[in-house]
């Protein structure tokens, strides 16, 4: 399948995304309130997106990014979607009952950026402590033991 049927096919279902070609794969970018519904359908559509490789955000300073790589594993196509989230308000559904692989990332970015994850069934941390406080990830965050301004 090709970009152009992938960008058809989303096009369809969700007319208010873009699309960025620059890089090695097809970028989609959308609303954070639109993901879930395309989630499913991308999961479930003709190009079968099976696999979710990666999953981060970038911190802006006006707002949060989130970046999802996923790939079809009888297709070999590959696509990024990106959705933007308020900084202030930073949540969006769980696609971790979609794809497995989200769950973790889903709590490794909830825990490092401060994220919360609609419906997910196990926030809790990963790695820093219960008591730790802030979101070590965003770019606000200063870490009086270590001196870390970003």
């Amino acid at each position: 399948m090709t970009n152009e049927e992938i960008k058809e096919f989303i096009t369809s279902i969700l007319p208010s995304a873009t699309y960025d070609e620059t890089g090695e794969w097809l970028n989609i970018n959308i609303e954070a309130a639109q993901w879930r519904r395309l989630a499913q359908w991308i999961r479930n559509a003709p190009f079968d997106m099976d696999y979710l490789f990666c999953l981060t955000c970038i911190d802006w300073k006006a707002h949060l990014t989130m970046v999802y790589h996923l790939t079809s594993t009888s297709h070999r196509h590959t696509i990024v979607v990106k959705a933007k989230v308020d900084r202030g308000d930073a949540q969006i559904e769980t696609v971790s009952d979609i794809w497995r692989t989200a769950e973790f990332h889903e709590r490794e970015v909830a825990e490092l950026f401060g994220v919360n994850f609609i419906n997910h069934p196990d926030l809790r941390k990963l790695i820093l402590t219960d008591d730790f406080e802030g979101y070590p990830l965003r770019k606000d965050f200063e870490d009086p033991v270590n001196m870390i301004r970003l």
